[in-house]
């Protein structure tokens, strides 16, 4: 027995903590589930290598004839691709429908999210459930003017504003009414810059509604429908606009009105917000529907009271991926950490419940929460797990409160239930988070004087060289947060204002990178004065992965404000360690938007050359935004600096950041 033993672990690989994430707190969190014989995300991409074949795209597994795999040649293609599978569809065609699938699935996920948000809002304007109430009726009103909601009434010829709660209802119903309408195209899609919209227009991929998108990219793919990998992308370009432009940005906008709109606030992140004697809470998954409830119960007199009474100081509350950036950036509710140290934050011993919703949930989390004394705690009709010893407690909106009573109340029943010796890594840092569009504008112009214009301003004179929006997931298969940190960090050197979203928006606050101060340790000299000057970080935190829409509206006021397309501006985005199929649909709309759009770790398209040299070239002549990948963090963000400074060239804007350059190297002279 012993030498089977000495056998099997010889066999089995473990992660190097040291290589196996950037961040201290998680490296120490892993050393400990190694010694405890527990097994992590980290150790299971140490022995489960991924299939080659479908890294590349070129696996199809859409019938029973397969999966067909279409390996590229050693020696590259010589001549005409010939490869086939059984039933003839083309490397070309086999990729083209992976890739448009992946986008359907990432775009459900937010769509899906936001027509929850939407019933909710709607059931609270009705005044159906008192649980949600309208928090932000100015940005109601903002709202239901995008949707064509009149929110004036003309009475006896005077112009009076109508009633907040017709408003609400109209402003709902037009809402939901964007997911399934039979006739005309997606509202939003008119927020876009003008001559973006009637690009859409030309190229025939304006959404004609949400749902319609997504279900006809699984029509398209099904064996012996669309086999022209131009076609197919198209209808994916489609389907990831009406998410970017309509499912994710419905979704930001009603949790905006129901929850408030996100302005600055200050917090910690890292695993070392968790406090021995308190009860720890924590919140993953990323719909704000249920951890608004949650939140609300737990910072109850009577539930702190509760918390006392079985030992406890009180109740910490902490956020995990995107639920995290939603709580950090309208409570100040610190984020624990990303996507890969979900496992990590059970392994402490000091978590009390982990309550999931749904998305990046990884299933081992109840196999490590059996390991400790932790609850875990499913909520969702569609998220649930198979393991025994997680929890179902069904969220229901119209019992929103008493659901949430009672799931604080069992987390702090089991803080008496700890089992394991607590061990809470020290690391945390400062970050200043919750920039939306609306406080953007307040920060460069005050509350009556709020614009874009005085960021164009300094984009046009240099001292901000462009603006890059940095998001996207955690990826097993790269150094954890290393990617992530290392591109911002070379953005902010020089020059590049970055917006940041999910994970990557904690990495960088991790890493103390969204805390003013860092513009004196991290920026260059232009963007070091206009952050200190502003009294912001070089890093803007603009809210979870489904708020990536913000950007999109920051890049068009931007865009409005010069009179251009968004393809015009010294823009440009990244994922540096992507994983999800909602990062392939972000990257999309991001790049059917005019947004130059380079990924990290790797895409899915590289086994069929054809339709990647399409995505990384001749889209930019049709959409004005394409496709890139590089896999080392510097090379990243020097390939989006190289495309922001071309654009400062056609724009004939270089020689002003050139003549910035001369005087302040002048002054240092000087001084």
């Amino acid at each position: 027995m012993a030498e089977e033993k000495a056998s099997k672990e010889k066999k089995e690989k473990f992660a190097d903590p040291a290589q196996a994430s950037a961040d201290p707190a998680s490296q120490q969190m892993i050393a400990r589930a190694q010694e405890l014989g527990i097994d992590t995300a980290f150790d299971r991409a140490e022995r489960l290598k991924p299939c080659n074949i479908g890294r590349q795209g070129i696996c199809c597994k859409n019938c029973s004839m397969g999966p067909c795999r279409l390996p590229l040649p050693k020696e590259g293609i010589q001549g005409e691709d010939t490869r086939k599978g059984v039933c003839g569809a083309t490397a070309n065609t086999i990729c083209a429908r992976n890739f448009i699938r992946m986008v359907a699935g990432g775009a459900a996920a937010h769509s899906d999210h936001g027509r929850g948000v939407a019933e909710v809002f709607l059931a609270a304007a009705r005044k159906e459930n008192d649980n949600y109430k309208i928090k932000d009726p100015i940005k109601l009103k903002i709202v239901a003017e995008a949707l064509d909601v009149d929110t004036t009434v003309e009475v006896d010829g005077e112009v009076k504003d109508r009633d907040i709660d017709e408003i609400a209802v109209e402003t709902a119903e037009a809402a939901i009414n964007e997911w399934g309408k039979p006739h005309g195209e997606l509202i939003y899609a008119k927020r876009a810059p003008k001559p973006l919209y009637e690009k859409w227009q030309k190229l025939g991929v304006v959404p004609r509604n949400i749902d319609r998108e997504i279900v006809e990219i699984m029509h398209r793919t099904h064996i012996g429908v669309d086999q022209d990998y131009r076609n197919l992308i198209k209808q994916g370009s489609r389907a990831a606009i009406a998410d970017g432009w309509g499912g994710s940005m419905l979704a930001t906008d009603l949790q905006d009105i129901l929850f408030g709109a996100p302005y600055p606030v200050q917090a910690e992140a890292n695993l070392g917000v968790m406090k021995e004697d308190y009860v720890n809470l924590v919140l993953h998954g990323h719909e704000p529907i249920l951890s608004e409830m949650i939140t609300a119960a737990a910072q109850s007199k009577e539930m702190i009271d509760y918390a006392k009474s079985k030992g406890a100081k009180g109740i910490q509350i902490g956020g995990m991926c995107c639920t995290g950036n939603e709580l950090l950036q309208r409570h100040g509710i610190p984020p624990i950490g990303t996507f890969l140290q979900q496992e990590l934050a059970i392994i402490t011993g000091a978590c009390d419940a982990m309550i999931v919703d749904v998305q990046c949930i990884m299933q081992n989390v109840a196999s490590v929460a059996n390991c400790f004394h932790t609850k875990l705690i499913t909520t969702m009709p569609i998220a649930k797990m198979e393991q025994e010893n997680t929890i179902h407690i069904e969220f229901d909106e119209d019992h929103a409160m008493e659901d949430a009573k009672k799931i604080v109340k069992m987390t702090i029943d089991n803080y008496e239930n700890r089992k394991a010796e607590v061990m809470i890594p020290n690391e945390t840092a400062i970050q200043v988070a919750g920039f939306g569009v609306e406080s953007i504008a307040y920060h460069l112009g005050g509350t009556f004087r709020g614009t874009y214009d005085t960021l164009l301003a300094n984009v046009l004179n240099g001292r901000i060289r462009g603006i890059a929006g940095v998001v996207g997931c955690n990826n097993a298969r790269t150094k954890h947060n290393e990617g992530h940190v290392e591109v911002v960090k070379e953005l902010i050197r020089n020059d590049v204002l970055v917006l940041s979203t999910g994970c990557n928006g904690i990495a960088c606050a991790m890493e103390g990178l969204m805390s003013p101060e860092a513009a004196g340790v991290y920026c260059g000299p232009g963007l070091q004065e206009i952050c200190e000057t502003v009294g912001i970080p070089p890093v803007l935190h603009v809210g979870s992965c489904v708020d990536n829409s913000r950007i999109l509206l920051a890049a068009t006021e931007v865009a409005n404000a010069a009179g251009c397309d968004i393809c015009d501006l010294p823009v440009a985005g990244s994922a540096p360690e992507w994983m999800s199929e909602k990062a392939i649909s972000i990257g999309h709309y991001f790049v059917c938007s005019g947004v130059y759009t380079v990924f990290g770790v790797t895409l899915p398209v590289s086994g069929a050359p054809v339709f990647q040299d399409y995505l990384f070239k001749e889209f930019e002549k049709l959409y004005g935004g394409m496709w890139d990948l590089e896999v080392d963090p510097i090379k990243h963000a020097q390939k989006m600096i190289a495309h922001i400074d071309q654009k400062r060239k056609d724009l004939g804007i270089d020689k002003a950041r050139e003549t910035l350059l001369k005087d302040m190297a002048e002054s240092n002279k000087l001084a």
